[in-house]
């Protein structure tokens, strides 16, 4: 994406709280190059546990396949986690039922629509699971 290497930039600069609140860098390794790919992403914090989603069409959470080793860089802190990607349909469609009902403000980007409580609606979910993954990241603590 074009923007990628602006945003790299702004999140690795002392002008990271202008995105940071909502926006991570996370740094994976090529499971095939071994070389490290860093991407920006949106992201919820749930104590240790940091929540991505993402697009099937992506590449990067494809090197979380079976757990890895991730770098983060959150709110200008770097962070090691232990990275697994979530693919199985249900699962994912449970993952972003749960994951929007913690900022439905956000599922309107993803085609996810809320019910009269402001909870996301569930056949929103199941048809959003073929085109997202969601990626959980265990933050290690020091």
């Amino acid at each position: 994406m074009w923007f990628n290497p602006i945003m790299i930039w702004l999140l690795k600069s002392s002008l990271h709280g202008f995105v940071s609140k909502n926006i991570m860098l996370i740094t994976v390794t090529g499971r095939k190059s071994g070389k490290s790919i860093s991407t920006p992403t949106n992201y919820l914090r749930d104590g240790n546990t940091l929540w991505v989603i993402s697009w099937r069409d992506r590449n990067w959470w494809k090197n979380l396949r079976g757990g890895a080793n991730i770098r983060a860089l959150l709110a200008g802190k770097s962070m090691e986690g232990l990275g697994q990607v979530i693919e199985e349909e249900k699962a994912v469609a449970q993952s972003l039922f749960e994951y929007y009902s913690k900022v439905p403000q956000v599922a309107k980007y993803v085609q996810i629509g809320l019910d009269a409580a402001g909870k996301p609606v569930v056949p929103d979910c199941e048809r959003a699971a073929f085109r997202l993954v969601v990626v959980k990241i265990e933050v290690k603590t020091a």
